[in-house]
């Protein structure tokens, strides 16, 4: 029975993930007068902190969890108490706390593969515009470039280390990331970036600019990047080649 019940909170646990850390969303509370020896302590901040995170994670997932049942569904397993619901009324009701879970991780799916979709449509609505303007060149993969200035050095193959200056934008002209504001080039072996960049950057020489429109599929797919590159985005990136190494 007791294992019955520590299965739903590993459940909670397991399926938002939040063995990590969490900030807590209330004051923390004075200390407490009973509160004296060190086992008390612990014992209360290790209370306090799984408390603190089931309640986010209850917040964040909308689960209508009734606080005075869990407390008592708490210290009856903690009391060695029988639980007070049967063996089959319990099956039943981590079946349903189960289906529920499943449920909404559907939901949650489906509303984020329609964002992508919408994010898709609009990128290659622009892309399809931009490939009618004179300047710009697509290559077979899809990707789009202008030369902005052409380069007089070397160009760098996939082995090669390359050192640039770059700013990337989203197709609204959001600058997600750039080298310029940081004050120094970037330096990076060319088959270790993104497929657009790779390819892009052999079609430059040293001393060349250029700007790349790089399709989802040729940059970070529908997985995006560092919270700040949508699922399935198109970018812009205005690139300088410094050096080939």
């Amino acid at each position: 029975m007791k294992t019955m019940w520590a299965v739903v909170l590993v459940l909670v646990i397991a399926t938002s993930g939040i063995a990590q850390k969490s900030k807590p969303t209330t004051k923390q509370p004075q200390a407490k007068s009973n509160l004296k020896t060190e086992d008390q302590k612990i014992s209360y901040v290790i209370g306090y902190d799984i408390g603190q995170r089931i309640l986010n994670d209850i917040k964040q997932r909308k689960f209508n969890l009734l606080t005075p049942f869990v407390l008592q569904g708490f210290q009856d397993a903690f009391n060695g108490k029988e639980a007070a619901l049967p063996d089959s009324v319990v099956q039943v009701a981590m079946m349903t706390f189960q289906t529920r879970i499943q449920e909404q991780q559907m939901a949650e799916m489906a509303k984020r593969q329609e964002e992508i979709a919408e994010t898709k449509r609009q990128c290659e609505a622009f892309l399809a515009d931009n490939a009618k303007k004179d300047s710009v060149k697509t290559t077979a993969s899809g990707l789009q470039y202008k030369m902005l200035r052409d380069g007089q050095g070397k160009s760098p193959a996939d082995t090669n280390t390359v050192v640039v200056h770059y700013r990337g934008k989203l197709i609204d002209g959001t600058i997600f990331d750039e080298s310029y504001n940081r004050g120094e080039p970037a330096e990076f072996k060319l088959n270790q970036v993104i497929k657009g960049w790779t390819e892009g950057l052999k079609l430059m020489k040293e001393g060349g600019k250029c700007e790349f429109y790089v399709p989802s599929d040729l940059a970070y797919g529908d997985r995006g990047a560092g919270g700040v590159i949508p699922p399935g985005a198109a970018l812009i990136f205005e690139v300088e080649l410094i050096q080939v190494k």
